[in-house]
């Protein structure tokens, strides 16, 4: 669908042109009509679908439209009308610049806010008067506690990488959120509520029961579904071997960007200083380091400066490379839908994509429950010169059984009380 046939405001459809693009994603145009009409919407795409223009194009649509009516003493006294919650704070920067893109030109303001980094700019930003709010909830309970937010006034909510909001732990503080805003009656849509979210699970259903009112449902991919413009490799290492099986990749493919994933802060950092000592330039992002040294290393990163970006998948949340060439898992994460977010990071719109999977035995099931929730088998392989130990996997193959075993017997132990 053509991004002129959703009744946009011409100045919208004037600056996604500029952007490069015409035609809409899926998400887009399923979306778009719906937000549109004012229906409350639960959302659900895989990462790259273009979610953010899914919902800040028909939110821009709503608000230039409301400038039209103002005079200009009207807009000098802006009243907060739309509230956007982001996890991170590299998704919430990513989704206020994108709403600035496509509002270029107009009268559009709007901020962001975000814990890590001093308040007081983030204050005189709000209260100089705007239209919109991107926040992550701890820092915007912060200025609601501080009464530089009154959330009274808010018509639309959209709720960003739902699934992501909940894995860390941030249902107490939307509910939090929740309670500040003007009530919703069924009868009359006083709020508008939008849920997106990359996974659809049964805790997100039941997660949205309690804050949409007779959703509309958009889900146009296969649930749990991963980019079909990715290329999976997994190979099998030993774990002595990964560092230089890593440099060897990037050195044999000619990868100009490649974004490692760890799973912890420590590793993201000893990967990244391991690799600088092998002449690539490469930096760590995660939670611990400053608001500003993490901008900085995406900055260098995006600009070509630094040429492999480590980062943990909290820190990775909402990154938006583009073209990114490759991702690769140091180590295979924990919970298998951060795998799907992973691998997402490249092969974004329309984009060719590859993700590497350096797998170690002791990983394999952690390979199986991606397996499953994928539904899609991930050949294993080997590389030249990089073989895995055979003498090591057997030894770790008798500890697994031999746990495994263990396991069995105390089931069944337990189950003759």
């Amino acid at each position: 669908m053509n991004f002129t046939e959703l009744s946009l405001n011409p100045l919208i459809v004037n600056a996604i042109e500029s952007a490069g693009y015409s035609e809409a994603t899926p998400i887009q145009a399923a979306a778009i009509p719906v937000i549109m009409s004012g229906r409350d919407l639960l959302a659900g795409a895989r990462t790259g679908t273009g979610k953010t223009a899914a919902f800040a194009l028909p939110l821009l649509n709503r608000i230039l439209s409301e400038h039209e009516h103002l005079n200009d003493t009207d807009n000098l006294k802006k009243v907060l009308k739309i509230l956007v919650l982001a996890p991170t704070r590299e998704l919430a920067q990513q989704v206020n610049d994108s709403f600035k893109k496509y509002a270029k030109g107009s009268g559009f303001r709007s901020a962001v806010a975000y814990g890590g980094v001093g308040i007081a700019p983030q204050v005189n930003q709000i209260n100089k008067g705007i239209d919109l709010l991107v926040a992550t909830p701890g820092r915007l309970l912060d200025l609601i506690k501080k009464r530089v937010v009154n959330l009274s006034t808010i018509e639309v909510l959209v709720i960003d990488e739902a699934d992501r909001m909940l894995d860390m732990g941030f249902k107490d503080e939307i509910k939090a959120v929740m309670s500040k805003l003007p009530k919703s009656r069924p009868e009359a849509t006083t709020r508008q509520t939008l849920l997106f979210s990359a996974t659809l699970s049964d805790s997100i259903y039941k997660f949205s029961k309690n804050l949409l009112h007779k959703p509309e449902l958009v889900e146009v991919d296969q649930r749990n579904s991963r980019s079909l413009d990715v290329q999976q490799v997994v190979y099998n290492c030993d774990p002595e071997r990964k560092l230089a099986l890593v440099s060897h990749l990037i050195a044999k493919e000619g990868w100009l960007q490649v974004l490692i994933f760890s799973r912890t802060k420590q590793g993201a950092d000893k990967i990244a200083a391991a690799l600088s000592l092998t002449g690539l330039c490469a930096e760590a992002i995660h939670a611990d380091r400053s608001q500003t040294s993490r901008e900085q290393a995406l900055s260098d990163f995006k600009s070509g400066l630094v040429k492999v970006l480590v980062a943990t998948d909290v820190a990775a949340r909402g990154l938006d490379i583009q073209q990114l060439e490759a991702v690769i898992n140091f180590e295979m994460p924990y919970k298998p839908e951060d795998y799907i977010h992973r691998i997402g990071r490249t092969g974004r719109a329309g984009h060719q994509g590859k993700a590497i999977t350096l797998l170690i035995e002791e990983e394999n099931y952690l390979l199986e429950e991606v397996e499953a929730l994928l539904d899609e088998r991930l050949p294993q392989q080997w590389l030249e010169g990089f073989e895995p130990d055979f003498t090591r996997v057997i030894e770790v193959n008798r500890k697994n059984s031999k746990s495994a075993q263990k396991r069995r017997a105390k089931k069944r132990a337990l189950g003759k009380r």
